[in-house]
């Protein structure tokens, strides 16, 4: 792209990106610096930085992903400018070898919490020795803060929320001081963003949301102004990559409210227009690794409300062309893969798990399309008696989901380029009674 006479741009593509932070820079100066999932085609890869004809150039990459920790490589990044802007140069992203990585297991009939390690190359799971780690009464939702370091689990017939510091060798589980934190009434849901230090729940029998801090020890101190108010039984809820963008599933209402959350302080602040109509009983929430599409399942409609969000990450929910999207009956989780390429639905009363391709945006600019979803060829796929909740690793090689009516876990490899699955060999996996979440950790 020429911007004015004479002056022309550095562009290509990113692929494989995951991580976050991934900056470039050209001869030293730095440029632009790439979210989480912002692969795609470029016109101008260094934010603005212009180049007369005969200006060299060098695109190198100036700090590379974490969250995870990745690698990235520049090619066709070196040469002279001609008469016309550049278009060639590519980035390609893998990940760093990563360390043990491990499954946890939310048993709400047996108050307890199951542990296991993942063979990195099978995707098999091995029950951690010290499993499983005692709960409150009735656990329902789990998540991971400060990445990876701590774990929290709502007990939803207590009223509170447990926190456990994760040995990075073993996965073995210890309370933290303090814990369990008082919560609202019927905890149902918790969340995170890996890089920010809040924590969020959906309290379903007082119609809100608690908002945490959390200390270095892995505590948990309430956010001024929690709680925030919700709609009717908030039943989920979803962080957006960096934290800026909550979104809460209103399972009575029929409806998402969606919050800018402040970084400084986790307090939130209701989006205009807020809430935003959904399907019949949205009971689940995943937000994309842009922060640009959000996608809710509803139970009651057998299907998926998919959304983009307007201003980036913070601002009003608009339906993306098309939505809902048809599911299984009772869809009960939803989750989208870290490369931001599929979204996979728990469907508990078929018992099945469904599979879509999303369509992509390219380089950052949404389409009118962009979010939609098409169904994946084989899909849906045959899961255990009422599958409640699935997460994927963060290496998008793997998916796993719960089966609370058979006390088991499925674990199914995914196909890195149609997102097709297969099942993992020895699965599904026995755990504790009623598993009715999941968490991965690395």
């Amino acid at each position: 792209m020429d911007w004015n006479s004479g002056l022309h741009t550095l562009g290509g593509s990113v692929n494989g990106l995951v991580g976050s932070g991934l900056t470039l820079t050209n001869n030293d100066r730095t440029g632009m610096t790439f979210p989480s999932g912002w692969n795609g085609t470029y016109e101008d890869l260094l934010g603005g930085w212009l180049l007369n004809k005969g200006e060299s150039y060098k695109v190198t990459v100036l700090t590379q992903p974490t969250d995870p920790a990745q690698t990235c490589t520049v090619a066709n990044g070196s040469g002279v400018m001609g008469g016309t802007a550049v278009t060639n140069i590519k980035v390609t992203c893998t990940l760093d070898a990563s360390p043990a990585r491990f499954v946890f297991l939310a048993n709400s009939g047996s108050g307890n919490i199951s542990g296991y390690t993942i063979a990195a190359a099978t995707g098999a799971l091995t029950p951690m020795s010290s499993s499983p780690f005692p709960a409150g009464n009735a656990p329902s939702s789990m998540a991971a803060g400060y990445s990876g370091k701590f774990l929290y689990v709502t007990n939803q017939n207590d009223g509170n929320v447990s926190a456990f510091a994760i040995n990075a060798t073993t996965g073995s589980l210890a309370e933290v001081a303090g814990s369990p934190f008082a919560s609202g009434a019927r905890p149902s849901a918790i969340a995170t963003d890996p890089l920010s230090p809040y924590v969020y729940v959906t309290n379903a029998n007082s119609g809100d949301v608690s908002a945490y801090a959390i200390e270095p020890s892995g505590a948990l101190t309430l956010v001024s102004g929690a709680p925030f108010p919700a709609g009717t039984s908030p039943s989920s809820l979803g962080v957006s990559p960096g934290g800026g963008l909550v979104v809460v599933a209103n399972a009575g209402s029929d409806n998402v409210s969606a919050y800018a959350s402040t970084n400084t302080s986790g307090a939130l602040t209701a989006v205009n227009g807020s809430p935003f109509a959904a399907g019949s009983a949205p009971r689940s929430v995943a937000i994309d690794p842009t922060g640009r599409f959000v996608y809710v399942a509803n139970a009651g409609d057998a299907s998926v409300s998919a959304y983009t969000t307007i201003d980036g990450s913070r601002g009003a929910l608009v339906a993306v062309s098309g939505s809902p999207f048809a599911t299984g009956n009772g869809p009960a989780a939803v989750v989208v893969d870290p490369y931001g390429k599929f979204v996979y639905v728990a469907n508990e009363t078929s018992n099945t798990v469904s599979a879509f391709a999303i369509v992509p945006t390219n380089g950052g600019q949404i389409y009118p399309n962009s979010g939609a979803l098409t169904p994946i060829t084989g899909a849906p796929y045959a899961a255990g008696s009422s599958p409640s909740s699935l997460a994927v690793t963060p290496d998008g090689k793997f998916l796993f989901v719960t089966n609370a009516g058979s006390s088991d876990v499925s674990a199914f490899a995914i196909n890195p380029t149609s997102g097709a699955l297969t099942v993992v060999n020895g699965s599904p996996f026995a755990t504790d009674g009623l598993p009715y979440s999941i968490a991965v950790i690395e």
